[in-house]
């Protein structure tokens, strides 16, 4: 049985992977079926509504619906039905008493879906798993589809980074395919074919090398931001400048300017646990000392959370106790609602667990924020944040906040004193205006 001119889609998740993907897929012109156990986002899908924050994705939804070729449900007896190629979505999140990455949501998935797939199909993994996983689900599907070895596995990793995850599904930069026949790969460049009709690069491989990429790739970005973010805390004992040693360094060819910015370093639901995951996984296969470095460069990240609070406490003279700081931002980059392992939100923590009374404004992630961090106080505005503040902190750089007016900000706060976590701001524009600056690596 050959593949479909176009297959039927399923996208077996409708986070913000799988909400995004399935989307994108149904704008290219295929007919998508999105699945989820959750029946409040489904309904919300149906509807129209995005239950995250992604600029654009709201208007594609409406288009993807409109044409008649996108639709969520809770079934997965019809996604068996309907799909040709079923692509696995779901999230990998760190297992709450260790680094390992916790899979019962993948291995859930596939195993609820092996009973309805009657027919030759493709199952494809797009999370992000430890290397070994998928052979273990083909195990699964194939022990428990009526089809059996006519079910075939394959994985195609995901590189999306959030706000710019449309552009990075419909114009990536690469696509890796990692097959165990030909019928697998040739299935998938039917599926991609319209980007890979416009020159987007594949990359056909096994499927542990297509499960190591996107761990490899995260970890590789990883090390970029914390070896800026050590050179840093080389540059504050020195009296040297991070900026300027990052631009220096950004005019060789070999180093490139990209992820090398200095600041409070790097968050969200991918990085710090795709690297974590990835030195449990790497030990379990007797490699561990080969990624070693990369316990250091989670140190590193963490360790600029404690230094930005430390820079806080040296701009209110020496003690946090009663003084109000402005935290500017919450998600863990801009145009994003995502607070998970958010270093903003974190460093708001630290400052309250230290005595400061700390208002917290975020343009798109007040209410995640409010449920992970219930206890700190939320403001409706920058000024409002700002009102009465003995320091301001910028913690993540929306454009919001690297536009704003210094003198306009100087007539709400108590004290003109600002923390430039994210290295966002043109300090002579600041200091011009009578705030006194610091910054992570740069001289006070």
């Amino acid at each position: 049985m050959s593949t479909p001119a176009t297959p039927r889609l399923t996208v077996l998740g409708t986070g913000y992977l799988g909400a995004t993907h399935a989307i994108c897929m149904a704008v290219l012109g295929y007919d998508v079926l999105g699945v989820d156990t959750d029946r409040a986002k489904v309904a919300a899908l149906n509807e129209g509504r995005v239950p995250f924050f992604e600029p654009g994705l709201p208007e594609l939804l409406r288009k993807a619906l409109d044409s008649g070729r996108l639709s969520f449900t809770t079934d997965l007896s019809a996604a068996g039905d309907f799909g040709d190629v079923h692509f696995i979505c779901v999230g990998t999140p760190q297992q709450a008493d260790s680094h390992a990455a916790d899979l019962r949501y993948v291995e859930g998935v596939t195993r609820d879906l092996a009973p309805y797939l009657r027919r030759r199909c493709l199952v494809v993994g797009k999370s992000t798993v430890p290397v070994g996983t998928a052979e273990r689900l083909t195990r699964i599907v194939q022990d428990n589809a009526p089809a059996g070895v006519e079910v075939e596995l394959a994985w195609n990793p995901e590189f999306l980074r959030e706000g710019y995850a449309i552009e990075d599904t419909l114009h990536p930069d690469r696509l890796v395919f990692g097959v165990a026949s030909p019928w697998a790969e040739q299935t998938l460049r039917t599926t991609f074919a319209p980007l890979i009709d416009a020159g987007v690069p594949v990359v056909t491989t096994d499927l542990p090398t297509a499960e190591l990429v996107k761990v490899a790739a995260n970890s590789f970005l990883a090390t970029k931001i914390s070896y800026i973010n050590a050179m840093a805390e080389v540059c504050e004992a020195t009296g040297g400048d991070v900026q300027d040693l990052a631009t220096a360094l950004s005019y060789d060819s070999r180093i490139g300017g990209r992820f090398l910015h200095p600041g409070l370093g790097f968050g969200g639901g991918c990085l710090p646990k795709d690297i974590r995951a990835f030195v449990h996984r790497a030990e379990e296969v007797g490699v561990g000392k080969s990624v070693a470095f990369l316990r250091q460069v989670d140190a590193i990240n963490q360790r600029r959370r404690a230094r930005t609070v430390d820079l806080v406490r040296e701009q209110a003279g020496g003690s946090l106790e009663g003084v109000r700081v402005c935290c500017l931002g919450a998600a863990f980059k801009p145009n994003s609602d995502d607070v998970r392992d958010a270093p903003a939100l974190d460093v708001a923590r630290m400052l309250q667990e230290e005595g400061a009374i700390v208002s917290v404004y975020d343009p798109e992630a007040m209410d995640n924020a409010r449920r992970v961090q219930p206890g700190l106080h939320y403001a409706e505005s920058v000024f409002d944040a700002a009102a009465g503040a003995q320091v301001v902190v910028l913690l993540t750089e929306w454009e919001q906040f690297r536009s704003l007016d210094p003198r306009r900000l100087g007539e709400v706060v108590a004290a003109c004193a600002i923390v430039d976590g994210r290295h966002a701001l043109v300090r002579a524009e600041w200091e011009g205006a009578d705030w006194t600056y610091r910054a992570l690596g740069r001289a006070g």
